[in-house]
């Protein structure tokens, strides 16, 4: 594990491996993991080692990008068998095939780049991330990712969710809703990313909030405004706030997390 490496709970990736193997050099691979530090491992030891086929015995692989960020494993599969068979996914049916002189590697980039502002994927709270940044190339204007995906450069190393902090004070005490007014069961809360701000909130009444700003006609929200505090919140991080994610920060760095992504959104 590289030293520096970001820390990210509840992983979730679909990757793109390039093969520098002179004999197969350009080849490219797509797969899922929730672990990308074990799995190139198995790719470059092969299939005995629980690599895949179609990569054993043609490497050294490198693992060059990564896409993180999935609410769970169906989720990440589906990415990864799109952008495995473009061809066949009909919500890439006008991307168009593999032109004569394209390399297979940028092939492999314009369908992610294409597949990030697809729907369902562009509204879901991703992570752009080059692993490799000697193999980092641009998005074709126009095909940049949403706003919202951050593009970040480095090793990864996952974590597993601790379990979500509970104050004792406040377990078996009524809370009330800021939106509705309306008494808020323990199950049925969220909360702000700030820890400071005082947030309490009904599931449904944070997401309806959340798309009656959107205006987007969609049944699942994307980011809003905080009713409490105002900062600009993406609604797949409340969801990993809710599932127990974010337990290890600390309050301060909480609050500058939260504040630096409102600036950015």
């Amino acid at each position: 594990m590289a030293e520096g490496a970001e820390v990210v709970e509840d992983f979730y990736g679909v990757y793109l491996l390039y093969c520098i193997n002179p004999q197969y050099k350009g080849s490219t691979y797509i797969g899922f993991t929730v672990d990308p530090n074990r799995r190139i491992k198995q790719h470059n030891r092969g299939v005995k080692s629980g690599g895949a086929y179609r990569t054993s015995y043609r490497g050294p692989w490198e693992m060059v990008l990564i896409i993180h960020g999935f609410p769970n494993d169906i989720s990440a599969l589906r990415f990864e068998w799109a952008w495995q068979h473009p061809g066949r996914s009909r919500r890439l049916r006008d991307l168009g095939r593999k032109k004569p002189r394209e390399q297979k590697y940028d092939f492999c980039l314009r369908v992610v780049a294409h597949m990030l502002r697809t729907k369902p994927w562009s509204r879901l709270p991703l992570t752009v991330r080059w692993l490799k940044q000697q193999y980092m190339k641009d998005f074709p204007a126009g095909m940049e990712p949403p706003v919202h995906m951050p593009i970040s450069y480095g090793p990864v190393k996952p974590a597993k969710v601790m379990k979500p902090v509970e104050n004792k004070d406040i377990k078996n005490q009524d809370q009330m809703c800021v939106i509705c007014e309306r008494i808020a069961k323990q199950t049925d809360i969220m909360r702000c990313l700030s820890v400071s701000c005082p947030l309490i909130s009904h599931v449904r009444c944070l997401a309806d909030h959340i798309l009656q700003e959107e205006s987007s006609g969609m049944i699942l929200p994307l980011e809003g405004s905080c009713p409490s505090c105002g900062i600009t919140l993406l609604w797949g991080d409340l969801v990993r706030l809710k599932r127990g994610c974010y337990q290890q920060s600390g309050k301060d760095d909480n609050d500058h997390w939260a504040e630096s992504l409102s600036q950015v959104t």
